[in-house]
């Protein structure tokens, strides 16, 4: 493994560091995609979740006082990792992707993988290391002139904010439709909670869920707004197999973006890859793909 520059520490990052690794994160994207995509509330909700041991799965550099550089890898696969862009070429993406895969190795994961904006220079190093590409994934924007096209639902169908009491049943169809095509374990409910009404700034009217005549979670839609309340991100959408292609996940979409708008909302956002086919849909309705993103992984084999 090689060596970090000299000058440089580090240690396992702790729940008091996710503001700096927010504005690190920050700045990476400002830098390689134009803008900011990452909120804080992102990393402290992931960080809640009771299966993710921050301690053992983490690490920080750090040059004096300032993190300059993080990874961490949740389950057995998902790592993410940033570097400060004044500090890039001296070595340190090397180093904390050689990082990550003693660790994945140490846990008996059989591969590690990332997101990066296509082409950035992390895409590049990855490439270099010999990471290959598993997925593309899109982020797509409804423009802020955009008119919402009307979408029907099934007669005795009604799209609203899920109760209490249906967020198991909702977080059953996003699981159950996520694991056709992810392969990794299914997440627990305890995990679930902790990144929707657990997360900084949750309120009820983000989770949607489509019910049937029967009164049945057939449909979900997560739906985040940044903090600047500009975008509504439609974090998570899912119908259960045996309700599709009867135009329910366009009617979610449909009121996500409505309820986005009513609560101040200029303009909504969401992201899909090519395991799952449904790109084309969220094109219908009038998002327009806005970057690019890849998932580079190498086999621990």
């Amino acid at each position: 493994m090689p060596d970090l520059p000299e000058g440089l520490t580090t240690r396992p990052l702790q729940r008091s560091d996710a503001h700096d690794v927010f504005v690190l994160m920050a700045a990476q994207e400002q830098e390689d995609i134009g803008h900011v995509a990452i909120e804080e509330a992102d990393i402290v909700s992931d960080w809640a979740k009771p299966s993710h041991d921050l301690g053992a799965r983490s690490i920080g550099v750090w040059d004096g006082d300032t993190l300059v550089a993080y990874a961490e890898l949740m389950g057995a696969d998902r790592a993410d990792t940033s570097v400060l862009p004044s500090h890039r070429g001296r070595g340190i993406g090397t180093w904390l992707a050689h990082w990550l895969v003693d660790l994945g190795r140490s846990l008996g994961s059989s591969v590690v993988g990332m997101p990066v904006p296509q082409g950035s220079p992390g895409d590049r190093l990855l490439e270099e290391l010999g990471f290959r590409v598993r997925w593309t994934s899109w982020v797509l924007k409804l423009p802020e002139s955009a008119t919402i096209p009307e979408r029907a639902l099934p007669e005795g169908y009604v799209v609203r904010t899920a109760g209490p009491d249906e967020l198991r049943a909702a977080h059953d169809v996003l699981e159950d439709a996520f694991l056709e095509w992810s392969v990794r374990d299914r997440e627990t409910f305890e995990d679930f909670a902790a990144a929707t009404s657990g997360r900084p700034g949750f309120e009820p009217w983000n989770l949607r869920v489509a019910l049937d005549e029967g009164g049945a979670v057939v449909g979900v839609s997560l739906v985040l707004v940044s903090d600047d309340g500009a975008t509504a991100y439609v974090d998570r959408l899912a119908v259960r197999r045996d309700q599709r292609n009867r135009g329910i996940a366009q009617a979610l979409l449909v009121d996500s973006f409505a309820r986005g708008r009513e609560h101040g909302t200029r303009t909504s956002e969401l992201s899909t890859d090519s395991r799952t086919g449904a790109l084309p849909m969220y094109e219908r309705v009038g998002m327009m793909v806005d970057h690019v993103w890849v998932n580079r992984g190498i086999d621990l084999d």
